[in-house]
């Protein structure tokens, strides 16, 4: 239940508090003294988006703030106690707006975000304002109305889940089908193309080996020479520095026992020699190691003309044609396992359209079953409300779809995220008359009617605390005026209700009435609220609103009358 709403510098509001109670409470006022205001106000407490423009002329901020009474169990105090917050309070809303459009939003002193606010105010109340009447003509808005009632909103999010894990594998599957042709084709020329770069099989810095073996092969003949040259010089010939070096060695071992220093010398000469020997071995075996042969310089010309071919068809360098073969092989791969992609999906699809096809039906049924009930009880209602001659109906439509691509029941109905079902509500104000959508027939006065109509019939499986009407009114008058006044005041016995009237034979019949006028101080307009406490004052209220600003005795007996039958009932 609403307890208590604070309103500071919101529009031509400046300082106004109303502690709410029980039951049904009247708003009125003359036109233009801010009611709307206040129902304004109460949506933006609820979850609706700020706007600066809203903030009072002069001010730097308007702030709002709501007190509801909350029972534990109930959905916003688990959702609360998820958050750690304390319910002991109840729960308070802030929300403070800057002139800037900057917005905060405060839940028991927290702050917090738009969409948490909306979450925990979700079944606290339900504002019933004009726009909400015009929304009734739109048919889009049936269904949901439907499914509140019929309590199938939770059928509803499953086959909406499915929905949405279908749609993007159509679109996969789809998508894969129709590259398939192109991607054959390119099949046989990315096949080559992988097939020439095995074949080459080029290994990592094979062409920088193959630069180095060519200028090896180029020179081979002059490394040949120069390595036979030096053995020659050092081993082979007479006088060899291998021969001038053993001579050498000899002479000064004579003298080794003589002198040790000249013993170290000669010992080095003989390292020296050995040195030279391995050395000579060493150029020998690179000499049978060098490759004369002019058609292995050829074999190497090939290989580097073959890599260099390569290197320019894909990219210039071994590092691209690398990155290009396992690029190709991989799309290869993909184009070879396209097949298996499609029909691995198709069978989860299959799966998935199986379970929203039941889903759906399902949904379907329980709708037109509670489609039958809602139009009894929208009758009945319409019936306390002087349209008792009036014929309400649901009405069930699907669209037949034979496109293979598009999701359809067994029946070849087409399945939307809501279900398979198109809803609309028709009226038949008139006995005789066949029923027709609202949009096209129904007047103000009487889409005043159907809406409360139909909020007293959802009223009976919803959660709603609190029930806000603002000009439900509209467009009725005389005996149809006072059943909408018992109406309210029958809903205010299981709910909450306040509501926003001009009409005496409305206002009557609250358990509490506030009177709200504009008032104008040092050249500033604004709104001030007066609770009606005693009968004098209620009298005198709906004296003036039967009235106008001439108030007479006349209207004043009617006045009293008016609300002693109101209580009387």
């Amino acid at each position: 239940m609403l307890h208590a709403l604070v309103i500071k510098n919101f529009a031509i509001i400046e300082d106004l508090r109303i502690e709410f109670g029980p039951g049904l409470s009247v708003l009125t006022g003359e036109t233009g003294a801010g009611k709307s205001i206040i129902i304004q106000a109460v949506n933006l407490l609820l979850g609706s988006r700020a706007s600066a423009d809203l903030v009072r002329t002069g001010k730097d901020n308007a702030e709002l703030e709501a007190v509801f009474d909350i029972a534990p169990d109930s959905h916003a105090a688990r959702l609360m106690a998820d958050q750690d917050m304390d319910i002991e309070e109840g729960l308070i809303i802030r929300r403070v707006v800057s002139a800037e459009g900057k917005s905060k939003i405060y839940i028991n002193a927290r702050q917090t975000t738009l969409d948490f606010l909306k979450q925990v105010t979700e079944n606290l109340a339900g504002v019933s304002s004009q726009h909400a009447h015009q929304g009734l003509l739109k048919e889009d808005q049936h269904l949901d109305i439907l499914d509140e009632f019929a309590q199938t909103l939770d059928l509803r999010k499953d086959v909406a889940a499915l929905y949405r894990q279908i749609l993007p594998l159509k679109k996969e599957i789809a998508g894969l089908k129709a590259g398939k042709e192109k991607a054959e084709k390119e099949l046989e020329l990315l096949q080559f193309q992988v097939n020439e770069i095995e074949t080459a099989n080029i290994q990592p810095g094979e062409d920088e080996e193959l630069v180095q073996k060519r200028d090896q092969l180029q020179n081979a003949g002059q490394i040949f020479e120069a390595v036979n040259g030096a053995v020659h010089n050092l081993y082979d010939r007479e006088g060899s520095v291998l021969d001038q070096l053993s001579a050498l060695s000899a002479r000064f071992g004579r003298f080794c026992g003589t002198h040790e220093k000249l013993g170290v010398l000669a010992r080095r000469l003989d390292e020296i020699s050995y040195e030279l020997q391995d050395l000579v071995s060493e150029f020998r075996s690179f000499a049978a190691g060098i490759d004369l042969d002019p058609q292995s310089l050829d074999q190497v010309d090939q290989r580097l003309d073959q890599i260099a071919r390569l290197k320019r068809k894909y990219g210039g360098s071994l590092d691209t044609i690398f990155e290009q073969y396992r690029n190709m092989a991989q799309t290869v791969a993909d184009i070879q396992g396209i097949d298996g992609r499609i029909e691995q999906l198709e069978q989860e699809q299959k799966g998935l359209v199986v379970q929203i096809r039941q889903k759906a039906k399902a949904l379907s049924m329980r709708r037109q079953k509670e489609g039958l009930a809602l139009a009894r009880q929208a009758k009945a209602e319409l019936g306390a409300l002087e349209m008792g001659r009036a014929s309400f109906e649901v009405d069930f439509s699907t669209d037949p779809c034979d496109d293979p691509s598009e999701l359809v029941t067994e029946d070849k109905e087409k399945i939307f995220i809501t279900g398979m079902d198109r809803v609309r509500f028709l009226l038949s104000p008139n006995p005789g008359e066949t029923p027709k959508p609202l949009a096209k027939i129904a007047s103000g006065g009487e889409l005043s009617r159907i809406v409360l109509a139909l909020k007293a019939v959802l009223c009976r499986g919803q959660s709603f605390e609190t029930l806000i009407f603002d000009e439900v009114d509209a467009g009725i008058g005389g005996a149809t005026s006072d059943k909408v006044g018992l109406k309210l005041k029958e809903l205010g016995r299981v709910q909450q209700v306040i509501c926003i009237t001009h009409l005496a034979q409305i206002a009557r019949y609250g358990n509490h009435q506030f009177r709200i006028t504009k008032e104008v101080s040092d050249g500033r307009t604004a709104t001030r609220i007066t609770p009606l406490n005693c009968q004098e004052e209620r009298i005198k209220e709906l004296a003036r609103m039967i009235g106008g600003s001439r108030i007479t005795d006349a209207t004043l007996v009617h006045a009293r009358e008016l609300l002693d039958t109101a209580q009387e009932s």
